[in-house]
């Protein structure tokens, strides 16, 4: 029977179903603080929202601090934030029907094609929609004035952060992107307040993002993000943060969907950056363009 506090009184009879996330917690309720409680108890009742929500999103949510979430989550034996959401993700998988055999194999093909598609148009238009106009002309700003330009990325956003420097690289000889996170740490740390770093996050909660966030402002250097969440421990030391669409649970990690929200955002800013500088640009284009004619037949 529940007390007034939730889950206080709940007991578990016999052995607890390991598959099943929510009744690990249920079972360790009683070893809560009264912060954790409220943790615990909302997780409970949004399980499946929880996914899609950051550190702070929860907190937030729970009226506690970003800690009494992480200490929740050590008292359910996790190493953190994101152990404890794959955790969420695994139990909530185990739960779910069997999906059934499709009949026809080719009309599966085409609603699975046009499902996909649709779901990459709603991405790019979600990120439409959470354009901030002051954070986009502010980011362009600072991408003019730099002197230099890294895109920082972790994992699947590496690939976009090296996708945005391919692209800048064809009409300007000012960006970069450096693959090793500890050389992305040396190279903010030869930063100034003259250099740009474009951090790339989806969740805004990498280790590695965040320590070269962390330096890169200990140096002066101006940093913007590409990232989901408007609170994250990455978005408090950046200057401008452009968010992307796409909702990613933790079984989804680098789905294409949150890829495409990304790159709508890199070439919004490629093709606004040519239009400021249009004759540059061109003539960059044009310069970059000749100099692999001889490769292509």
């Amino acid at each position: 029977m529940r007390g007034r506090s939730g889950y206080s009184a709940w007991k578990v009879r016999g052995s607890v179903n390991s598959d099943n996330f929510i009744l690990q917690i249920k079972a360790s309720y009683n070893q809560f603080t009264k912060a954790e409680k409220k943790v615990a108890d909302y997780v409970i009742a949004n399980q499946s929202g929880v996914l899609y929500m950051s550190i702070t999103d929860l907190a937030d949510a729970c009226r506690v601090g970003d800690t009494s979430v992480y200490r929740f989550c050590r008292t359910m034996k996790l190493q953190g934030y994101q152990e404890f959401k794959m955790k969420m993700s695994l139990s909530q998988a185990a739960a779910a029907p069997a999906k059934p055999s499709p009949q026809a194999p080719y009309d599966n093909l085409g609603s699975m094609a046009e499902k996909i598609m649709e779901l990459h148009m709603e991405a790019i238009k979600e990120t439409y929609m959470l354009l901030d106009r002051d954070n986009f002309e502010k980011t362009l700003d600072m991408f003019e004035k730099a002197e230099r330009v890294h895109f920082f990325g972790i994992g699947d956003s590496l690939l976009t952060a090296e996708e945005a420097r391919n692209k800048f690289l064809r009409v300007t000889n000012k960006v970069s992107c450096i693959t090793d996170p500890h050389m992305q740490s040396m190279a903010a740390s030869l930063c100034g307040k003259e250099d740009l770093i474009v951090i790339i996050s989806y969740s805004g909660a990498t280790k590695d993002n965040i320590h070269v966030a962390k330096v890169a402002k200990e140096s002066g250097t101006r940093i913007a993000c590409i990232t989901h969440f408007k609170k994250s421990p990455l978005t408090a030391y950046c200057d401008s943060i452009l968010l992307c669409g796409s909702n990613e649970g933790p079984l989804e990690g680098g789905s294409m969907q949150a890829k495409m929200s990304q790159l709508y955002l890199i070439d919004l800013l490629y093709q606004e950056y040519y239009e400021r500088n249009f004759r540059e640009c061109k003539r960059n284009n044009e310069a970059t363009s000749q100099s692999v004619v001889e490769k292509l037949y």
